[in-house]
């Protein structure tokens, strides 16, 4: 019965994604017990195609990263025509409460657990460059939320641009060429949740600190996530399950570089292997062979490790004479920075901290804005869950409602190895 839902959900799975529907990625939770959710996806570059794989990870919500980690010997200017691309959308939940919002910098993705559904949101993002890093071990909660917000450049900012040559005004106000975007959800009183106005830098670290998202996916959340809603930032490069049919699965992504040598340097960032996963993949039923080339291939989905078959089979989406993401011009790209929390001013004012003694996070500041087009979200309601008790794989990846993805005429940034932009956007 198992199998034949699953097949079931698999064609539908396939059938959506060929029609690009506009929706939420939206996965089903497990049971407790469980953490394993998703599957992959594999698409042909079409022929003609002249677009860089940012326009793809676009069109099935992923960031860059998360591309590059599944399809690493892929052009990230120009996927070749004809080639095959894995859209890695099968993944294990963080090792984290099931509530509100999970920031994991290491994979570059939130996950949004909207009450009362027995569904979690995955929406790929954009994190702090090096030195400016986003939290990454820190509770707090969304204090307040604004559409059309101002940029404040800290002073910090202001003397950094000026030194550039290119002098930032006090205030850049609300609109599409406020680097902030068309909302923010304000975490704590230093960093923000907000949208961008450049169109690459999903899946990078790019900005002063804060979490940047694509234009229809900060609209979704602004619209869904209530104030007050929990937020939670980890660091978790590997993730590992016990799945309830004792298949044990460990998923490995590029951890963040630490320091400029890291940065710099042409091997791997050394992995932490933490008692919990250490658990999970130290059993006798385990090939350490499979574990050992896992760790190595950093491929960001999850491997069997004590399976016959250690790599899930991707679910392959039909061609579509459709499918070539739509040339749209390049948005500049601006300063990025949150709203600088003055006396008296912005959303966040009256707002007291909320983190720990000794984990207050350096005031940050980045981001963006393009006009978001409303996301199929219920006309800004709870969003709709698919159901939860018959094993369904996650609705359609979303494709910008129902619009193509957008094209970058210029180069993107350079990507190292570790999700990080060679050159500093924000």
């Amino acid at each position: 019965m198992k199998k034949s839902i699953r097949a079931i959900v698999t064609v539908a799975l396939v059938v959506a994604a060929w029609s690009q529907t506009a929706q939420a990625v939206v996965y089903p939770l497990p049971p407790a017990n469980s953490r394993l959710v998703g599957e992959n996806l594999e698409i042909t570059v079409p022929q003609d195609n002249k677009l860089p794989l940012e326009a793809f990870a676009a069109q099935y919500q992923m960031g860059l990263s998360n591309m590059l980690e599944a399809n690493p010997h892929t052009d990230v200017y120009l996927p070749k025509p004809g080639s095959k691309l894995i859209i890695p959308q099968q993944l294990i939940l963080p090792d984290a409460p099931r509530e509100g919002i999970i920031i994991n910098s290491a994979e570059m993705r939130l996950y949004y657990y909207p009450k009362g559904t027995h569904t979690v949101v995955v929406l790929p993002i954009g994190i702090g460059e090096l030195g400016k890093d986003t939290p990454m071990n820190w509770t707090t909660k969304v204090e307040n939320k604004r559409a059309n917000p101002t940029w404040t450049p800290t002073a910090k900012m202001h003397a950094e641009y000026v030194a550039a040559g290119t002098p930032l005004p006090r205030v850049v106000p609300a609109g599409p060429d406020n680097p902030m975007g068309l909302y923010a959800l304000y975490i704590g009183r230093l960093y923000a949740v907000h949208g961008t106005n450049a169109n690459f830098g999903i899946g990078l670290r790019v900005s002063h600190g804060c979490v940047r998202l694509r234009a229809d996916d900060i609209k979704w959340l602004f619209d869904n996530v209530p104030v007050g809603t929990r937020v939670q930032f980890i660091n978790q490069p590997i993730k590992a399950t016990v799945e309830p049919d004792g298949s044990r699965w460990v998923e490995v992504h590029n951890p963040l570089s630490a320091n400029e040598e890291e940065f710099n340097s042409r091997a791997p960032v050394p992995l932490d292997i933490t008692p919990a996963v250490n658990k999970i993949i130290s059993d006798n039923s385990v090939n350490t062979q499979t574990v050992d080339q896992a760790l190595q291939r950093r491929s960001g989905m999850p491997v069997d490790v004590n399976g016959q078959d250690s790599a899930a089979q991707p679910v392959m989406v039909p061609e579509n004479s459709n499918a070539q993401p739509k040339e749209e011009p390049l948005t500049p790209v601006t300063p990025q920075g949150i709203n600088e929390v003055q006396p008296g001013q912005g959303p966040a004012a009256d707002a007291p901290a909320d983190q720990a003694p000794g984990t207050q996070p350096q005031a940050p500041s980045d981001n963006n804005g393009q006009q978001p087009q409303a996301p199929s979200d219920n006309n800004g309601q709870q969003p709709q869950a698919p159901s939860d008790n018959n094993g369904q794989q996650p609705q359609a990846p979303s494709d910008n409602n129902g619009q193509q993805p957008q094209q970058i005429n210029a180069p993107q940034p350079p990507v190292n190895g570790n999700g990080n932009a060679a050159a500093n956007v924000g």
